[in-house]
């Protein structure tokens, strides 16, 4: 199905879903969920495995993964995982504590997020001479936001210091709604829809998408919190429905922001920060549900990304997309993570730390199927920047999380006396993640504290 401008039929994804495929991607979730555990202690991270397979089964069986599913059903897919994502990893943030501790977060989202989208813009136009600056800012708009997902062990591991973590979870679960504006706008001067009033359309689009997304995902989550903790507290709530209470309350979020034109991703993120506050000592418990379905969108979108998109760019792949893709991941990110973090107590090895793990996905998978839905000048090269640069963070954040997790471990311990006053050392309570609970309805369990402030099981794990 031929979308947008010329050339872009590539990238378009129409048709339907055939049985022998649907079932090959069931067969591949399954091999993976047997082997998470022992691939996940040698860094395989669930997208870099599914993507590799997808590849793969592209490869040797070209017809076999050769599904179109209309873009619009992609594009829902896939924001739908990241919205389910965004809102079970929300519910585990202590507000209490990230009231008084929004200085990281806040210099990475309000320092860092814009500086990257420039420096971005800059280098793209430095590499591509020929694209338009309005579509060089576009790919910089694109690849900005950041996605904790693929560097799950590094914001999951309790021996990385709580603050890092916290700082790098925050700042992916808002930095993707706070794209989203830019991205549209962004997308709308490519396409020369906007004749005049730039600024005011740029600062109107922000205060809406906020704006209302913030109001979505607040009265979302803050009637559904109070709701879940009234009924729960009364017993009324039946054993089967309370992973399905919190997973309405996302997708209620996402559905009200959708209505008033706002992000669904700030929605989703503010939705279970609301609801994390107000649902009670069950409320990482009761999200496990929401985070697992959460994981199988995203693992649909990450098979079909390794068997449609990569073969899709494959023709498009130069040298210029490389390294664009290289300096994406490093100059781009990690500049901007220094200068946000300046001054802030941060010592060099934390703002390396912090710079290098900002992986690119789900939410630049969106922005790329919402870009070949429109229509962009220069489409190819712009997208097939998107998907390589999304494929070199899956493969190299993924294989780098465990060894550079126990070099800053390592580094961390023997440069940070029990009395430091460095930025990192700052006591941060993060509550546990849900992989830490045995079942999904399970009793509390005793816990201690891991040292830097986390709340972890008696095994440390």
């Amino acid at each position: 199905m031929a979308v947008g401008r010329p050339g872009a039929a590539a990238w378009a994804i129409g048709g339907g879903v055939g049985m022998l495929a649907v079932t090959v991607v069931l067969a591949i979730i399954v091999v993976w969920s047997a082997l998470s555990k022992p691939l996940d202690r040698h860094g395989v991270t669930p997208a870099l495995f599914l993507m590799v397979v997808g590849f793969a089964v592209s490869v040797v069986a070209p017809g076999v993964l050769d599904v179109s599913l209309e873009t619009v059903v992609a594009e829902r897919i896939a924001e739908i995982a990241l919205v389910l994502l965004l809102f079970s990893d929300a519910t585990r943030i202590d507000l209490r504590v990230l009231r008084h501790q929004l200085g990281w977060p806040s210099r990475l989202l309000l320092i860092g997020l814009p500086l990257t989208i420039l420096a971005g813009s800059g280098i793209a136009a430095l590499v591509f001479p020929s694209m338009a600056f309005a579509s060089a800012f576009l790919l910089a708009t694109m690849l900005a936001p950041t996605d904790a997902a693929l560097g799950q062990k590094v914001v999951a591991d309790p021996r990385v210091p709580a603050r890092v973590r916290q700082a790098l979870d925050v700042e992916s679960g808002l930095n993707d709604g706070l794209a989203v504006p830019l991205f549209l706008v962004a997308l709308s001067i490519a396409n020369a829809e906007l004749e005049f009033g730039l600024s005011g359309v740029v600062a109107g689009s922000m205060a809406a998408q906020i704006g209302w997304g913030l109001t979505a995902g607040l009265v979302a989550g803050i009637l559904g919190g109070l709701l879940f903790r009234a009924a729960d507290r009364r017993g009324w709530v039946a054993r089967e429905w309370r992973q399905i209470l919190p997973l309405a309350v996302a997708l209620l979020a996402y559905s009200i922001a959708q209505g008033l034109d706002g992000s669904g991703f700030i929605a989703a993120f503010a939705g279970g920060l609301a609801f994390g506050r107000l649902a009670g000592p069950s409320r990482a418990k009761v999200t496990v549900l929401s985070e697992a379905a959460g994981d199988l969108l995203a693992a649909i979108t990450w098979i079909a990304f390794g068997a449609l998109a990569l073969a899709l760019a494959l023709p498009y792949v130069t040298w210029q997309v490389f390294l664009y893709a290289a300096l994406s991941l490093t100059v781009v990110r990690m500049v901007p993570v220094a200068l946000a973090l300046a001054g802030s107590g941060a010592r060099a090895p934390t703002v390396a730390f912090v710079g290098w793990f900002g992986p690119r996905g789900l939410a630049s998978l969106v922005f790329a199927l919402l870009a070949a839905d429109r229509g962009v000048p220069e489409g190819e090269t712009v997208l097939t920047t998107v998907v390589v640069t999304v494929a070199m963070s899956i493969i190299l954040h993924g294989l780098t999380s465990a060894p550079l997790v126990d070099l800053y471990h390592r580094w961390y311990d023997a440069n940070t006396p029990t009395d430091s006053t460095s930025g990192e050392s700052v006591p941060t309570r993060l509550p546990r993640r849900r992989r830490q609970f045995p079942g999904m309805n399970g009793g509390d369990e005793g816990h201690g504290d891991d040292g830097h402030g986390d709340v972890v099981s008696p095994s440390g794990s």
